[in-house]
């Protein structure tokens, strides 16, 4: 396996209104292989989000560190990082809708990448963004046309083209179906996944439906108000949840054949999600964990491998 990427104890943290800090991501550490898919799943509000930018420098480290293929990469980005980092790691953000200026025509926004980090022509640059329109299941003549005239499911896959054109090596995806209909939702992963086969890419997949991010990734992380609490092989997370948060996160999810659903027994997560502004002592689910012990209170777990090596837990029980 040779390492792409990884975090190591990667921390976010926000100063807000007198002198509060919001936890978002604590002390995250991850690897991601070379052209694997890494799954993270998790609540809203679990940190997901801020984890993926912070990987990418959108927003600044508080503590911990990325490296990305040997290079230990800066806390704070300057203008010349992005410059250097940003044709090998790019986005997909999660709403179509405000992430694509809607000032600019389709051709302007794919082809901007291009024009900001590469010495091609404009004639080279448009020929770019025809074959990428074509390659995301667009038409070559969609790119003189503006944002507001494609649906959501079109709008995603121009984002998918703007992030591709540059032929990166790692790519944040933001949620990218979450705020698109369902019967659009399997085309961009069907996308997503010829990509990378065609390209060899690496991908963090961020998402919040787990049978979705079971399908698409290699491995599972689940997160939980700003710490990895799970993680391994994606079928193994999903068929054989070790911790207790992963196991309700998972039969909470609904079946897609409604006479199975109908006779399932479904398991809610009872009691609110902690505040980020004050985390509580131990183990930031016992206040919600059907299996909650004394030690639990009082002790963080840590992140800890099972027999099999490839699965990891952070969870008292083990």
């Amino acid at each position: 396996m040779t390492v792409l990427l990884q975090s190591e104890n990667l921390t976010k943290h926000f100063r807000i209104g007198r002198g509060q800090i919001v936890h978002a991501v604590d002390q995250v550490s991850l690897t991601i292989a070379e052209k694997e898919i890494v799954g993270l799943v998790g609540e809203s509000g679990s940190g997901k989000s801020t984890f993926g930018k912070t990987i990418l420098g959108l927003h600044d480290k508080t503590a911990g560190s990325v490296i990305f293929k040997g290079e230990k990469l800066p806390s704070r980005y300057h203008p010349t990082d992005f410059q250097r980092l940003a044709s090998r790691m790019q986005m997909i953000f999660q709403d179509p809708y405000s992430s694509l200026n809607p000032r600019m025509t389709v051709g302007e926004i794919i082809g901007e990448g291009l024009k900001l980090h590469s010495n091609e022509s404009a004639a080279t640059i448009r020929e770019r963004v025809a074959q990428w329109l074509q390659q995301v299941g667009l038409h070559a003549d969609h790119m003189s046309r503006y944002p507001h005239e494609f649906s959501g499911g079109q709008r995603q896959r121009i984002g998918i083209a703007r992030a591709m054109i540059l032929n990166p090596e790692f790519v944040v995806c933001d949620e990218p179906i979450s705020a698109l209909d369902v019967s659009v939702q399997a085309q961009v992963i069907n996308l997503l996944g010829d990509l990378k086969e065609s390209m060899g890419l690496t991908l963090l997949f961020i998402a919040h439906d787990l049978s979705m991010v079971r399908y698409v990734s290699d491995r599972m992380a689940v997160m939980y108000l700003g710490s990895l609490v799970e993680l391994g092989p994606a079928d193994q997370v999903y068929f054989e949840p070790k911790h207790p948060y992963t196991e309700i996160l998972v039969n909470s999810n609904p079946e897609p054949d409604p006479a199975t659903e109908r006779h399932r027994l479904s398991t809610a997560i009872t009691g609110e999600i902690p505040s980020p502004v004050n985390v509580p002592a131990g183990c930031r689910f016992a206040n919600r964990c059907p299996k909650v012990m004394d030690v639990c209170r009082s002790e963080t777990p840590q992140l800890i491998p099972l027999q099999d090596l490839d699965r990891q837990v952070a969870c008292h029980l083990y």
